[in-house]
């Protein structure tokens, strides 16, 4: 029985005359994941994308796994074709499904109807098959309203599809379609989340890091290079530009007052990441800031650290309480790395009584006693490249 896996399109099919594109893209996104489970056929038709195994040894199960996680799919399930008749669709229903008629209390068959040349209604199919799988399965009660087992039939162009209920998706757009940006990763829960949230919009994204050695050790460093990779599922293939941050922050404590040290580290962060960005043709920033979280995360100052930044830059979190943040951490698989105890180059020089209500005016005159052009060149000339595959 060769079973294919159905790909349901969510917002894609709003797309208009853009829909294509989308399309297209999102099945180069598909073919990219699936390649090392094997050789599939992936084509689209009717607001479905089909990925079929092209060879026998294909492993279905790790190439559905991966689909789940592919943005732009909102639905997902394995199916099993069959011709457009209802004996082969109840044939193919008993064999395909028979354990779980088996094991079920109650069912009911849904049907759906793509190809109106066939000469049954939605209804009329799903009572037909209904009826008769009732009678080869007489423990069965028919619930309509919450079954334990949905049987569901779709008769398409090229064949019918018989398949168990759809497991819900990634969602979102295809990676690719909303453009590029920089991602600023630390070591903390918040930002991987920011990354997995603006990916799931479709944004292509580099991240960048800032590490502080011998302020920070190589542990820290490991676990974020970690949370790239668990990262990679959701948001494809990264790049990590791991940023010497040392010099900037000794040069800061050295010159300027201590209540304002995290404003002027974080400004710095935002020219780091805004000069990436325009290097690598990038059109946004990315941050994990959360509105009130912390003294630098206050309105003023955000807009302090923003000042510092040519591009916009993007907060997906900038609503959300720690608890939202934390279960999408724990959804996507990031939670338990982010807590590990290695600290990072937001925790190294921090003020004890931080300004909460900066001036963009004050801070842009406490920076005149740096060399910001020359610091900034030295940590980019310095970077390290990580790629994550």
């Amino acid at each position: 029985m060769n079973e294919i896996i159905l790909c349901k399109l969510g917002e894609v099919v709003l797309k208009g005359l853009n829909r294509r594109s989308f399309e297209m893209k999102l099945m180069s996104n598909i073919r990219r994941r699936t390649a090392r489970f094997g050789k599939f056929r992936i084509y689209s038709k009717q607001s479905t994308i089909y990925v079929e195994p092209a060879e026998e040894t294909c492993d279905l199960s790790g190439a559905y796994a991966a689909c789940k996680q592919v943005f732009g799919i909102i639905a997902i399930a394995r199916a099993v074709p069959c011709p457009k008749e209802k004996e082969a669709i109840l044939a193919t229903a008993k064999t395909y499904l028979g354990e779980a008629l088996t094991a079920a209390r109650s069912f009911k068959v849904e049907s759906k109807r793509a190809d109106k040349s066939f000469p049954m209604s939605s209804i009329q199919l799903s009572q037909w098959v209904g009826g008769e799988l009732h009678e080869a399965y007489p423990h069965l009660k028919v619930d309509v309203h919450h079954p334990e087992l949905t049987v569901y039939v779709e008769v398409r162009e090229d064949a019918a599809y018989v398949h168990a209920p759809a497991e819900p998706a990634a969602g979102g757009l295809p990676i690719g379609m909303g453009g590029r940006a920089v991602s600023l990763l630390s070591g903390g829960i918040d930002s991987p989340v920011a990354s997995y949230m603006m990916a799931k919009r479709g944004v292509q994204l580099e991240m960048i890091h800032f590490a502080s050695p011998p302020y920070t050790s190589e542990q820290a460093r490991e676990k974020v290079l970690q949370l790239a990779r668990e990262l990679v599922p959701w948001c494809g293939r990264l790049t990590v530009h791991v940023v010497p941050f040392a010099e900037i922050q000794e040069e800061i404590r050295r010159s300027c007052p201590e209540d304002h040290f995290t404003l002027i580290m974080r400004r710095f962060m935002m020219r780091l990441a805004d000069a990436l960005a325009h290097e690598l043709g990038c059109g946004a920033l990315v941050t994990g800031e959360c509105l009130g979280q912390v003294a630098s995360q206050t309105m003023a100052a955000l807009a302090v650290s923003e000042d510092a930044a040519t591009l916009p830059v993007l907060r997906p979190l900038i609503g959300m309480d720690k608890e939202e943040i934390v279960r999408i951490a724990r959804h996507i698989g990031t939670f338990d790395t982010s807590i590990l105890p290695y600290e990072d180059c937001c925790t190294v020089f921090t003020p004890r009584h931080p300004k909460t209500k900066p001036h963009v005016e004050e801070v842009r005159e406490m920076e005149q006693a740096l060399d910001v052009a020359g610091l900034v060149q030295r940590a980019m000339e310095n970077r390290d490249i990580v790629k994550i595959k």
